[in-house]
Order: structure tokens, then sequence, then C-alpha cells
């Protein structure tokens, strides 16, 4: 008799999209950083999973938390492990060229036009509405970035996410001893919650 098979592990399965190229790599991440006034991560959600199709939500979620792990900002370290995953070393560097050369020579020039012009109460009130703005932003993409784990219900992931915000957020205890705990946790809690979808 033929073994039996072994099963799969239950892992979410890539987005059946055409593999970028470099080049719209680049691309990509510039348009986004140059949207992103206060903040890319809900333009780069919106990108990478709603306009191109290249990861889907959960990937998107599974990726950027990885992320956090990674010494540097979250979004740079996501084009970094974005391009990558597509295209290697060139794609790697063709993402992070994106995400941060377009921004910097637009910021250099607002920089000198900040010093002759920032004493005006009309720029001050432009900055401000801009800022609002990027909260709203920020609000919008964390609701869909929880959509994934409300439709599979998971709400042992939901319950250590708001024990994480929390002790963070609102208590200000320190990260690193929060991590030392919810890491854990979480592997606990995935590696529980798919033992039981199998069983």
């Amino acid at each position: 008799m033929p073994p039996a098979a072994v099963p799969a592990p239950n892992l979410p399965h890539p987005a059946k999209t055409p593999r970028p190229s470099v080049i719209a790599l680049f691309l990509a991440f510039a348009k986004m950083s140059l949207a992103g006034f206060g903040g890319v991560l809900a333009f780069a959600r919106r990108g990478i999973v709603e306009d191109h199709k290249w990861m889907t939500a959960d990937e998107f979620n599974e990726t950027f938390a990885l992320c956090h792990f990674l010494p540097g900002p979250n979004i740079v370290n996501l084009s970094v492990v974005f391009g990558s995953r597509f295209a290697g070393v060139p794609g790697a560097i063709a993402a992070f060229a994106g995400l941060v050369g377009p921004p910097m020579v637009l910021v250099m020039v607002l920089a000198v036009l900040y010093a002759h012009y920032g004493q005006f109460e009309v720029l001050r009130r432009i900055l401000a509405g801009i800022s609002c703005g990027a909260v709203g932003l920020l609000i919008g993409v964390v609701v869909k970035m929880l959509m994934p784990l409300l439709k599979r219900r998971d709400f042992l992931g939901l319950l250590v996410m708001i024990l994480v915000f929390v002790a963070i957020g609102l208590l200000r205890l320190p990260l690193q001893a929060v991590l030392l705990v919810a890491v854990p946790v979480s592997i606990g809690t995935t590696f529980f919650m798919r033992r039981r979808a199998q069983s």
C-alpha cells in the first residue's frame, strides 16, 4: 500500500498574478511614496493588495508583521522584503530606491521653500490639515488589515493584538518586554488554531 499522504501546512496561497519586473517595482513604490503624505503604509497596502494584487491581504499582514522585528523603519523594511521576494537583490534595491528616492528630492526642495516661507500662518494650517488626513489614512488601513482576522473569526489573534496595543499604547510598557511575551503567545496561538482546523 502507498504511504498515507502528509497534509500540507495550512499557509496562505500566494496571489496569482504575474511577477513584477524591477522597473515595475521601482515605479510602484515611487508612486506609493509620492502619494503618501504623512505615511506610506495606506498607499503601500492599496497598491500591493488591491491595485496590483501582488499579495493577498493575509500575505501583506504577515510580511508587514515580520518587518516590525527587523531594524529600521517598517515601511522601508517592507520595500526591501517585498522587492527581494519577487526579483531578488535587484528587486530589493529597486523597491527601496523607489520608496526613498523621489520623496528625498521632494523634501529637499520643500525644505528650501520652508526656510524662506515657513513663517506664514496659512502654511502652518495646511500642514496641520495634512497631519489630520494622515491620521485618518492610518486608521483606515488598520481597519482593512483587521478584516482578514474578522473574516476568519480569529478571536484569539484579535485578543492578542488588543492586549499588545493596551500594553504599549496605553500602559507605555517597554516594547522589548511586550514582544518577549507577545511573540511566543502569538506563535502558540497560531499553532493551536491550525492544529484545531486540521483535526
